[in-house]
């Protein structure tokens, strides 16, 4: 499943879900790197 995650105040990566870390971060595969951050909240329209 693609998950979106923040690593910075303004840098988003968006990749295939690993695992989730136990303070709540979440991590990523994108292509043969694995990236740590927090998950975006999804929105959705009403």
């Amino acid at each position: 499943m693609l998950r979106t995650i923040s690593i910075g105040s303004c840098v988003s990566v968006q990749g295939l879900f690993v695992g989730q870390l136990s303070d709540g971060k979440i991590m990523v595969k994108v292509d043969d790197k694995t990236f740590v951050g927090r998950e975006v909240p999804v929105v959705r329209p009403n």
